[in-house]
């Protein structure tokens, strides 16, 4: 799949709107009264979160023109259900509808096929799980998904791993301002190689030459085991902001370790 087109579906990505705070905040007020005109300049603004998040399925071999027709049909479903009150930006939001609208469109022309039985457990799984999302504003966990259907938890953590597609823990998640987020910086790392060099005995050491930011989130990541979502919740930062810090962070400690 060839991922450094000028154009997909017609379009001249290199000429694609960027909106500021300012106007999605006041073309979002004219999309909630109805404005048709306000949400296509909303959906062109939004254009190149779709081709981010698109590049982590460089692997896939499909068609980049059908991958960036099915990631705006998950940015249109994302902007028609964003709640603009509650204190979450629209790229939270959009990037895992977009993902997984286009990882349907993938398993649906996969060649593994999925029994019926447990793309209906997946699939009512999936929208319970967005259900119960709303309404408490925070991601159930999976026995509350399995009281609310009332199917054992491990038949859900099976059926939503058969209709997964395998992705590398490397796979670019999405790009912000230049800094990349890859699946393994989602996953908890309790376990991390870098582990192996922080529990030297110049450890205290290494990190009094960190800033107190740095200093919190290497202690978050490294001995408490969180995720970077985890800890960009708790500072109040983006994930992607933790990410380079953290970087930079682990960079200064091996430099004095060495």
């Amino acid at each position: 799949m060839v991922m450094n087109k000028v154009e997909i579906c017609g379009v001249n990505t290199s000429r694609l709107p960027l909106l500021t705070n300012e106007e999605k905040t006041l073309l979002f007020e004219r999309i909630k009264k109805g404005d048709k005109e306000a949400r296509e300049l909303y959906i062109k603004g939004n254009l190149r979160l779709v081709l981010s998040v698109i590049r982590r399925f460089s692997s896939s071999n499909e068609n980049a023109d059908d991958l960036f027709q099915i990631g705006c049909i998950g940015l249109m479903k994302a902007i028609d259900n964003f709640d603009c009150t509650l204190d979450v930006r629209f790229s939270t939001y959009a990037v895992p509808m977009i993902i997984g609208e286009i990882r349907r469109y993938l398993r649906d022309n996969n060649s593994i096929r999925v029994s019926r039985s447990l793309r209906d457990i997946a699939y009512k799984a999936i929208y319970t799980r967005e259900m119960l999302s709303r309404e408490s504003s925070q991601e159930p966990t999976i026995q509350q998904i399995a009281e609310a259907i009332d199917i054992p938890a491990e038949e859900i953590v099976y059926a939503l791993d058969a209709i997964q597609s395998p992705i590398s823990l490397y796979d670019p998640v999405y790009t912000e301002g230049g800094d990349t987020l890859y699946v393994t910086d989602q996953i908890s790392d309790k376990k991390n190689k870098e582990e192996n060099w922080v529990q030297n005995l110049s450890l205290t050491e290494a990190m009094k030459k960190l800033t107190p930011r740095e200093h919190h989130i290497i202690n978050l990541r490294f001995f408490e085991g969180r995720t970077q979502m985890e800890v960009a919740e708790e500072i109040h930062i983006s994930q992607a902001q933790v990410s380079r810090l953290e970087k930079n962070a682990l960079k200064t400690m091996r430099g004095y370790l060495k």
